[in-house]
């Protein structure tokens, strides 16, 4: 007797529906996209029980006649693909023809279609798997699916469905996703007859990521843009001071396609490259488009997962556009004392709020008006950059291979006034060496008419513009704005300061040790270090096997002269072995980090004006000053109208 069997037609779609149907979520997006790929513009969303009870999604779309009704039930019968070439340019949100057969294989099912020009609908009646009945009926145009029972023929996937709550909690973010990429629609959501949310058709696509995302964040999301060869990024993203701590507030869409993609969400938190510390998320709705032949969607059954012909310029992309985006809007915006109310400020800060590492809100209208824009083109396909404003990112710099992801400076090179040069006194460990050719002051980017006056501008809105009222606690510069009360954690923005200049091309000045300092490491630690050690010399730090695992500093960068060296090193071994000789730029930027962070000034540490006027001057040469190598902000700033209501001052 034969091994070997034909599995029943049942047995084989209930197999199979258990790789597309993994919970009631999962049953709503197969619909919800089904609902959308005929062009439906209204889509209601009913579920009972967390979707246990039941699940049922109505259309206004182009419905079915009774043939193709019949026809839709059955396996890998689809109308969206016909030919080999139309797999490998998915142009629909469904197209394997799986998911109607695969839902009606483990529930009881109903559906019901008509065509607008049909005079009578089609009702189809299936109970796991098996046609009840398929009759003649009256019916709006459109579709409407009722599953019920979900999983009730198949009680070991029923019993590992998770609490009502749960589940809801993944229906509504499915649909949700859907939302934000169809905006022309509108979408209502409820549960046991209760509605839970209900989004009209949006004229604006802004209006519907505010919706989905949170009222309260209008003034905070920022629109991006950017073309990149064949890949186009629009959308909108956070500013670095808002994020939450999970990932639940970011939407990426590749070609209107809701995905989960590490490429894509790897290349976003590039784009806050040292503006998040770790745990914090940012929020962002991101849209890619890219041609159809350039993506494969059929790599998984739940069309969840991509795969990028090109994923290196997908990457770039998205990086590039997140943090052009992100360095606009996270630059200092105050006006010191006196400054004349003519000047044009770069945005508005909102009164009631305490601002944090980054400039204040844009406005409502300045950012749904970009965030339309971005939608637009996006949609389109065709993003002109230069028409958009966005100003190309620097590439990696020749001479360390180094990028600076979020900390990219837009321009040519040009030289630093001798003002912005001036070194910190001894004993705060002075910012000297090498001349920095890869920063240009910020304004630099502009037209040539316009760059003089800018330049002006920005130099009198820079941290050099404060007026230095002294120091709290000996740890935090406290300084005067017209608008405000600027304070400055001088450990962290020395950290920066350093960072960066150990981060330019060129050699790094260093001192040479009258006693070369011998430590001791682990064997990965020296190992992975040793593949360091000639990179480690462009930063002034020049260190050599002494054999076995041991290894002997000879000097140091001028910025970490008479600090204790063996802790430095050790931890600069570690954050390379964790790192793994594989990531050798990622381990060469912790060890960037890890300098900076020893060479800086420290809390609790006396300063004189002087110096904290060198401080604040040396700030304005950075690229991202707001933020310490390690994400955390470097400033803090109350607004005068917070701190008037605080003494009553104000009605």
């Amino acid at each position: 007797m034969s091994r070997v069997r034909i599995l029943p037609e049942i047995l084989s779609n209930k197999i199979a529906a258990g790789e597309v149907v993994e919970r009631p979520a999962s049953v709503v997006k197969e619909l919800v996209e089904n609902a959308l790929d005929a062009g439906a513009t209204r889509i209601l969303i009913d579920i009972e029980q967390g979707g246990r009870a039941m699940v049922r999604v109505a259309d206004n779309g182009s419905g079915m006649l009774r043939d193709d009704a019949l026809l839709s039930i059955e396996r890998y019968a689809t109308s969206k693909i016909h030919t080999d070439e139309d797999l490998f340019r998915i142009r629909t949100l469904g197209f394997r023809g799986e998911a109607l057969p695969s839902i009606a294989a483990v529930s009881r099912f109903s559906l019901v279609t008509r065509e607008a020009s049909a005079d009578s609908g089609t009702e189809v009646v299936i109970e796991g798997g098996k046609l009840v009945s398929a009759a003649e009926t009256g019916a709006a145009p459109g579709t409407m699916v009722t599953v019920r029972q979900l999983f009730f023929n198949t009680p070991a996937r029923r019993k590992f469905l998770k609490a009502i709550a749960t589940e809801m909690a993944h229906i509504s973010d499915i649909v949700a996703g859907m939302a934000l990429a169809w905006p022309q629609a509108q979408f209502r959501l409820t549960h046991n007859g209760r509605i839970v949310k209900d989004w009209p058709a949006a004229s604006d696509p802004f209006d519907r990521v505010v919706e989905v995302l949170g009222a309260g964040y209008r003034g905070e999301l920022h629109p991006i843009g950017l073309s990149l060869e064949e890949v186009s990024v629009g959308g909108w993203v956070s500013s670095p001071r808002v994020h939450r701590k999970s990932a639940g507030g970011i939407f990426v869409f590749v070609n209107n396609r809701h995905v989960r993609d590490r490429v894509v969400q790897h290349a976003l938190f590039q784009g806050y490259f040292q503006r998040l510390v770790k745990g914090q998320f940012p929020l962002a709705a991101l849209f890619i488009r890219i041609p159809f032949d350039q993506v494969d969607v059929n790599v998984h059954p739940t069309k969840t997962e991509v795969r990028f012909a090109r994923s290196n310029g997908v990457y770039e992309a998205v990086r590039r556009a997140v943090a052009q985006t992100v360095y606009d809007v996270d630059r200092p915006s105050w006006k010191p004392a006196g400054f004349p109310e003519t000047v044009k400020q770069g945005g508005m800060i909102a009164e009631d709020r305490l601002e944090f590492g980054g400039r204040g809100s844009e406005g409502c209208a300045r950012t749904s008006e970009g965030g339309r824009a971005a939608w637009d083109e996006n949609r389109k396909g065709a993003f002109s950059p230069e028409d958009r404003g966005w100003k190309p990112l620097p590439q990696r710099t020749q001479n360390t291979g180094i990028s600076h992801s979020g900390s990219d400076v837009v321009g040519e090179a040009s030289s630093l006034d001798d003002r912005g040069k001036m070194p910190l006194p001894q004993k705060m460990a002075p910012l000297q060496g090498r001349e920095d050719t890869n920063t240009r002051h910020p304004a630099s980017s502009l037209s040539p008419q316009a760059t003089r006056l800018q330049a002006e501008i920005w130099e009198k809105r820079g941290f050099a513009g404060l007026r230095v009222i002294g120091q709290l606690h000996n740890t935090y510069i406290l300084c005067e704005a017209e608008d405000g009360l600027v304070l400055i954690d001088q450990h962290a923005a020395h950290e920066r300061v350093l960072y960066e200049q150990l981060g330019r091309g060129g050699r790094m000045a260093s001192q040479a040790l009258f006693v070369p300092e011998t430590v001791d490491l682990g064997f990965r630690e020296a190992q992975v270090l040793e593949t360091l050690l000639p990179a480690l010399r462009g930063i002034g730090l020049d260190a050599e096997p002494f054999g076995g695992n041991t290894v002997v500093v000879k000097s140091v960068p001028a910025v970490l002269v008479g600090r204790e060296l063996r802790p430095l090193i050790v931890e600069i071994a570690e954050a390379a072995a964790a790192a793994g000789a594989a990531a050798p730029l990622g381990a060469l930027d912790r060890c960037r980090q890890i300098a900076a962070c020893h060479g800086a000034i420290r809390a609790r540490q006396a300063l004189s004006i002087e110096e904290m006027q060198a401080l604040l001057r040396q700030m304005d040469e950075c690229t991202n000053s707001s933020h310490c190598p390690h994400g955390r902000p470097t400033w803090l700033r109350y607004d005068a109208g917070v701190i008037e209501r605080a003494f009553k001052r104000t009605l």
